[in-house]
C-alpha cells in the first residue's frame, strides 16, 4: 500500500448554515512595515492586508511595552499578520466555526495587570495545595501564586523573571515558533505581555501537579459590545528524562462578563521524558475562548492530554502534535459538554514521522441544547517513515435536542505501508437498549437518562491524574446538565454547617 486517505465527513443538523452578516469598522492602522513581497506575487502587500486585522494588531501592539527578549516573536508573529485575513465560514478550517461574536465587538486589549484592589474582590480560587501559579488577564501575579518546593533547577514564572542565563538562552531557541498556524496564534504572539516559563532539567521528575490558574477578570457586560482581550502565553520545557504533570485551568470573574481569552500553549519535550496535560476550561458563557496547544516530542518520550471544556460562547482548542523521534507515545482525550448557546470546538492534528510512533485519540462531546453546536475536526497523518506505527481515533457524540448541531470530520492520512491504523465517529441520542436495561432493573426514564448522560462523559473525566479533580470536574458536569444538583449539594452542605 503506497498511499490510502480516508476522510469521511458526518454533518448532523436539521437547518443548513446561512451567510453571517458583519458589522462596518474604520481601520486605524497606520504603521508602515517592512516586509518584503515573495519573488512569485506581484501584488502589493496592502492588497493582501485585511484592515480589520491589522486594526486589532496595531491595538495590541501599541498597549504593551517593549520586551527584547520577545521581540523576535513579535516581528514573527507581524508578518504573518500582513498576510492574514479575519477567518470566514469559506474557509475550511472555519467553515462549522462561527466568529462573527469576536469580529462584530469593540475589542479592547488588557493592557496592564489587575489593581491589588480588583485581586480581593475576586472569588473563583479554592484553596489548593497543589504548586500554582495565577495568571490574570495574560499577567502573572505573584502573590496568588505558591512555589516555594520546586526541585532544584526547575524554574516557572515570567521570563523576565529568569535570573539565569543558561536557562534564558535555551527558552529562546524555541522563539519565535516556526510552524504555520493561524490568525489567532499570530495575533498571540504580537499581544503577549510576557512568556510564561515551564523549565524541568534533564532527569528531574516533578511529584504532583503543577497548577496554572488563568483568570480573566477584565469583561464587560455580556450586552456591551465591548470585549477586552487577554493573551497569555506559556513555554514548557521538559529535557531528557524529565517528568512534569501540568494543570491549565481557565476561569471567568465574578458574573456573566464577556471577554476574550487567546491562549497559548507550547511545549517541547526531550528525549524519554513525559509530560501529563490536565485541562480545564469552565469560563463565561458570554466568552469568546481560543486556545493553541502545540506539543514537539523527541525520542522515546511520552504526553497525555486529559481536556474537558465546558465554558465559553464559543470555544475554540487548537491541538498540534509533531512527533520528531521514534517510539514516541501520544494520547488525546477529550470531553466537549455545549449545554446552552454556545459552540465546542477542537481541531486536531497529529504528525507521525518516525517508526514505531503510538498514538490513541478520544473525542466526546455533548449537546444537550437546541441552539448548541459541536466541531471535530481531527488529522492523523502517518508519514512515509513512520513504519510500524500505531495509531487510533475514536469520536462520539450525544445529541440530546432536535435542534442541536454536530460538525465532524476525522481524517486518517496514511502514506506508511507498514502500520495499524484505525479511526470511528458516531453520532447519536441515547440507545433505547441501554434505557431499557435500565429501566428492567425498576429505574425510572428520567433517572436512567440522567446516568447514561453523566457516564458517557466518565471515560474521559476518568482519565485524569487525581481522585479529587476527578470528583470536582464530575460534580461540574452533573451540575450544568441538572442544575438541581446544585440545589441538592448546597442544600446538604447547609444542613451539614447548621448540625455543625
Amino acid at each position: 500500500m503506497d498511499v490510502s486517505a480516508f476522510t469521511p465527513i458526518i454533518r448532523t443538523t436539521r437547518f443548513s448554515s446561512s451567510t453571517i452578516p458583519t458589522s462596518p469598522y474604520l481601520s486605524n492602522f497606520t504603521r508602515t512595515r517592512k516586509l518584503k513581497p515573495h519573488r512569485h506575487s506581484l501584488a502589493p502587500i496592502s492588497s493582501l492586508s485585511d484592515p480589520f486585522v491589522l486594526q486589532i494588531a496595531e491595538s495590541l501592539e501599541d498597549s504593551l511595552p517593549s520586551s527584547p527578549n520577545l521581540q523576535k516573536l513579535r516581528d514573527f508573529a507581524s508578518e504573518s499578520l500582513l498576510s492574514t485575513p479575519w477567518p470566514s465560514r469559506k474557509d475550511e478550517p472555519f467553515r462549522f466555526t462561527d466568529t462573527s461574536f469576536i469580529k462584530q465587538s469593540d475589542i479592547i486589549p488588557v493592557s496592564s495587570p489587575p489593581s491589588l484592589e480588583s485581586l480581593n474582590n475576586l472569588s473563583v480560587f479554592e484553596a489548593s495545595h497543589l504548586l500554582n501559579l495565577t495568571i490574570i488577564d495574560g499577567y502573572v501575579i505573584d502573590s496568588l501564586s505558591q512555589l516555594s518546593g520546586l526541585p532544584d533547577g526547575v524554574f516557572v514564572g515570567s521570563l523576565s523573571s529568569i535570573n539565569s542565563t543558561e536557562i534564558t538562552a535555551r527558552v529562546l531557541e524555541f522563539l519565535p515558533v516556526s510552524e504555520q498556524g493561524d490568525l489567532f496564534l499570530s495575533l498571540n504572539g504580537v499581544g503577549s505581555p510576557d512568556l510564561v516559563v515551564v523549565y524541568v532539567p534533564e532527569g528531574c521528575k516533578i511529584e504532583g501537579l503543577l497548577h496554572l490558574r488563568y483568570v480573566s477578570s477584565e469583561g464587560s457586560d455580556k450586552n456591551s459590545r465591548k470585549l477586552p482581550v487577554s493573551n497569555p502565553r506559556v513555554l514548557v520545557v521538559v529535557e531528557k528524562g524529565g517528568e512534569i504533570g501540568i494543570l491549565e485551568e481557565f476561569m471567568g470573574g465574578d458574573g456573566d462578563l464577556s471577554y476574550w481569552t487567546n491562549s497559548v500553549m507550547e511545549v517541547v519535550i526531550g528525549e524519554e521524558a513525559k509530560v501529563g496535560h490536565s485541562y480545564i476550561q469552565n469560563q463565561s458563557l458570554s466568552s469568546a475562548h481560543i486556545k493553541w496547544t502545540s506539543i514537539r516530542q523527541e525520542k522515546s518520550s511520552s504526553y497525555e492530554l486529559v481536556e474537558v471544556s465546558t465554558g465559553g460562547k464559543l470555544s475554540r482548542h487548537n491541538m498540534h502534535v509533531q512527533q520528531v523521534g521514534p517510539d514516541t507515545t501520544t494520547g488525546l482525550s477529550t470531553f466537549h459538554l455545549s449545554g446552552n448557546d454556545q459552540t465546542q470546538d477542537l481541531h486536531s492534528k497529529i504528525v507521525l514521522d518516525h517508526p514505531r510512533g503510538f498514538s490513541r485519540q478520544l473525542h466526546k462531546c455533548i449537546v444537550a441544547h437546541s441552539l448548541g453546536q459541536a466541531v471535530f475536526d481531527g488529522n492523523i497523518k502517518v508519514n512515509r517513515y513512520a513504519q510500524q506505527t500505531d495509531a487510533g481515533q475514536l469520536t462520539r457524540s450525544l445529541i440530546l435536542e432536535p435542534r442541536a448541531t454536530v460538525n465532524v470530520k476525522p481524517n486518517l492520512q496514511i502514506i506508511a505501508d507498514d502500520v495499524k491504523c484505525s479511526h470511528g465517529a458516531a453520532i447519536c441520542d441515547l440507545e433505547e437498549d441501554q434505557l431499557f436495561y435500565l429501566q428492567a432493573r425498576g429505574i425510572d426514564l428520567k433517572t436512567a437518562r440522567k446516568a447514561l448522560i453523566v457516564s458517557f462523559g466518565a471515560e474521559v473525566i476518568d482519565r485524569f491524574p487525581s481522585k479529587d479533580l476527578r470528583q470536582k470536574v464530575e460534580l461540574h458536569v452533573r451540575k450544568l446538565l441538572d442544575p438541581q444538583v446544585h440545589v441538592e449539594n448546597s442544600m446538604r452542605s447547609f444542613n451539614l454547617k447548621r448540625n455543625l
